[in-house]
């Protein structure tokens, strides 16, 4: 039996796409353990994989709060200041504490692979010894494609493509700056910490690090990633995680008294970002209390009591099955999460998207370049721009025909069956399973 090894951050956003990996893997025949925090060892069982729990320099209590939201009187951070917050807290911090875990596990039996969502920087050190003393590596892109390319701006700037010299030379230009200025500090504790745990220090950008993967599978489709003429042979896109998962959960009890007569209205925060519903959902119930549309929330952890009083025409719920609800929505209104983003498109629903910390500006980018939906530019806006966005989306048709395409694409993509294949080409690359010994240092 093939035996992988699954690493994820020991965040809700980067958990739930990888159990749709390790539930994908194991329906077809895989051994599957899959390494991160304690708090998710039930959902990893419920996909019949392996729990094994990160230890806690690798495993802190708090939910990111400090990077995602601001404390009284303080700015929230966003643009490149989020990204630098995020980058040293979830990348590069816990990296020591996530190989030392790593190591260990692939110590205690032979692996095949170790599959990893492209913030365990811990899989990027592995990914840095010698192939003869590891396993292969696949990395798993859950967020928007982050290596450099000369045909993109760098990751976290939130451009969309430009073309011809003019649009190459910006590209070089910027990702020069980011690189060497903007995350100078981020660039120089990823190459220390990583030549600190594999020998090896980075041979480019530190978000470059799939490149040493043997091969990296994209959670999309490329109708939904920019174009690239420098894209790495090693990179296959195999569809979002929603095309992986088995629907979960059950329907709130105001399911049968949602009106499909008029056009609904979904709106969340997702499972991190929510600590303030002031941002998005509150505008967005303002926006549209007194419109003809039903406004579906969903808190992503936070109880509904915490909204307050909700408008005649909103139904409110922690959780809802998103593959029932999503056929009945006409609008999404998100803060950018790439799973959430992905599992509207799959069923065609356009977007209005309004993100601007960790990735969600390289998403909210995506949804305007494709032409899914509109993007706000903002993570707080107003109720009057949220109604204006609501009502452009529902008024054009041609953000549904684009959502439709981007769907047609997600249905067809490879999905779990692709994902496998990726990986039994990676070990491919070099037979036989390579246990790793060591807690520290490989080698």
């Amino acid at each position: 039996m093939t035996s992988v090894l699954l690493c994820a951050v020991p965040l809700a956003g980067h958990v739930a796409p990888m159990l749709g990996v390790a539930q994908a893997l194991g329906e077809r025949g895989f051994r599957v353990r899959v390494l991160t925090g304690r708090r998710f060892a039930d959902a990893v069982r419920a996909t019949g994989a392996e729990h094994l729990p990160l230890p806690p320099d690798a495993d802190p209590d708090d939910d990111l709060s400090d990077v995602t939201s601001a404390a009284p009187g303080r700015r929230r951070p966003t643009g490149t200041g989020s990204l630098r917050a995020t980058i040293a807290r979830v990348f590069l911090d816990p990296a020591p504490g996530q190989f030392r875990a790593l190591t260990a596990a692939l110590a205690a039996e032979p692996t095949d692979a170790v599959v990893a969502e492209a913030a365990f920087v811990g899989a990027a050190a592995l990914a840095h010894v010698p192939r003869d003393r590891r396993p292969a590596v696949v990395a798993c892109g859950i967020v928007p494609l982050g290596v450099m390319s000369r045909d993109a701006a760098p990751f976290g700037l939130g451009l969309p493509p430009r073309g011809g010299p003019l649009g190459t030379a910006r590209n070089v230009a910027l990702n020069a700056l980011v690189r060497h200025v903007a995350l100078r500090r981020c660039q120089r504790q990823a190459d220390e910490t990583i030549r600190a745990l594999s020998g090896r220090g980075l041979d480019g950008y530190f978000m470059d690090w799939l490149l040493a993967a043997e091969r990296i599978a994209q959670l999309t489709v490329a109708e939904f990633e920019y174009p690239r003429r420098d894209l790495p042979a090693s990179l296959r896109f195999v569809g979002p995680a929603s095309r992986l998962a088995p629907p979960r959960g059950t329907t709130p009890p105001w399911w049968d008294e949602l009106d499909d007569s008029r056009p609904v209205v979904l709106v969340t925060q997702g499972t991190l970002a929510n600590s303030d519903l002031g941002q998005l959902v509150h505008p967005t119930l303002d926006a549209l209390a007194d419109a003809p549309v039903n406004v579906v929330v969903t808190t992503g952890g936070p109880p509904v009591d915490v909204l307050g009083p909700l408008p005649a025409n909103a139904f409110a719920a922690t959780f809802v099955p998103y593959d029932l609800l999503m056929p009945r929505v006409d609008v999404f209104v998100t803060n950018g999460g790439y799973g959430g983003i992905h599992l509207a498109l799959e069923h065609g629903v356009p977007v209005v998207v309004a993100g601007d910390t960790e990735d969600k500006p390289e998403t909210a980018a995506r949804v305007a370049w494709a032409g899914v939906g509109v993007n706000l530019r903002t993570g707080t806006p107003r109720p009057e721009a949220v109604r204006s966005a609501v009502r452009q989306v529902i008024g054009d048709g041609r953000y549904r025909q684009a959502a439709g395409r981007i769907g047609e694409a997600i249905r067809a993509a490879p999905g779990g069956e692709g994902l496998a294949a990726l990986v039994r080409e990676a070990i491919a690359d070099d037979g036989a399973s390579v246990p790793v010994r060591g807690a520290r240092r490989v080698g």
